[in-house]
């Protein structure tokens, strides 16, 4: 009886194939984190199988769309097979508070507007609560139409690695499939960074008198209404005194506020 080896793939003209023919397969860092995500979920020995599929130009077709990623992949039967990667998207809510959070900082939405991804992006969605990457396994799932039992298969993987090199080129990909297309999000942090500046400018546009041009006129009396304590007028003028936070300080076993309400009811006399 003669053993027979594993059958060879089936050769496919025009496939999807790495940029990338050795080494590492991601280049910039949110592609390499994606990477290291699915390697720490235990994925290490499916992904190198499916790098030699995804280089040879096994997968025929990709497509991603929200919360999932299709591709087609030539195996050793003659049709081919389906892989599907899921992840779990942000909800409308989450998304709004992901966008106000980058719109917040100047340079997140500039360095976005730019085709890149500033590191610190994960410190962002961190502090929301949420994870830009999937954080465990819970938040994935994958299947494929092959017999093989182990997930991720050759073919899985090798959508994972066109995946990664897909994020390298538009990082927009990523929010894609956490449920943002990039002309909306990009629309939305205009719109938010807008409405930041505008807030910067009316802040800029209030006026302050410098010291050395109201010096005539500071030690004069300031009216009530300067004051801003209707008190002033009916005699109460230490009532200010109280609106204030107690100031910790203490003059003779009396505290400063005590001794400083003499003065201001001297200030209606």
């Amino acid at each position: 009886m003669v053993e027979r080896g594993p059958k060879r793939p089936l050769r496919v003209d025009g496939g999807l194939t790495l940029r990338s023919k050795r080494g590492e397969v991601a280049q910039t860092w949110w592609s390499r984190r994606f990477i290291e995500v699915l390697e720490s979920f235990g994925m290490g020995s499916g992904l190198s199988q499916g790098r030699a599929y995804a280089r040879t130009g096994q997968v025929i077709s990709m497509s991603l769309s929200t919360s999932m990623v299709l591709a087609l992949i030539a195996g050793s039967r003659p049709n081919p097979y389906r892989a599907r990667i899921g992840v779990k998207k942000f909800d409308d809510e989450e998304w709004r508070r992901i966008e106000r959070a980058l719109a917040g900082q100047a340079l997140f939405t500039a360095k976005l507007l730019a085709g890149e991804m500033p590191p610190e992006i994960e410190d962002v969605f961190a502090e929301l609560g949420l994870a830009l990457f999937p954080s465990t396994m819970r938040e994935l799932s994958m299947d494929c139409t092959c017999p093989d039992w182990e997930v991720p298969c050759k073919h899985l993987a090798a959508t994972c690695y066109l995946l990664a090199e897909s994020f390298d080129t538009d990082p927009f990909e990523i929010f894609a499939w956490r449920g943002r297309e990039r002309g909306e999000l990009l629309e939305n942090l205009r719109a938010l960074r807008g409405s930041v500046r505008a807030q910067e400018q009316r802040q800029e546009e209030v006026v302050v008198v410098p010291l050395e041009d109201c010096l005539e006129n500071f030690w004069e009396r300031p009216t009530a209404a300067a004051v801003g304590v209707g008190d002033l007028v009916t005699g109460q003028a230490d009532a200010v005194l109280d609106q204030v936070d107690p100031l910790p300080l203490v003059v003779r076993k009396r505290n400063v506020v005590d001794l400083l309400r003499p003065a201001y009811r001297a200030m209606v006399d």
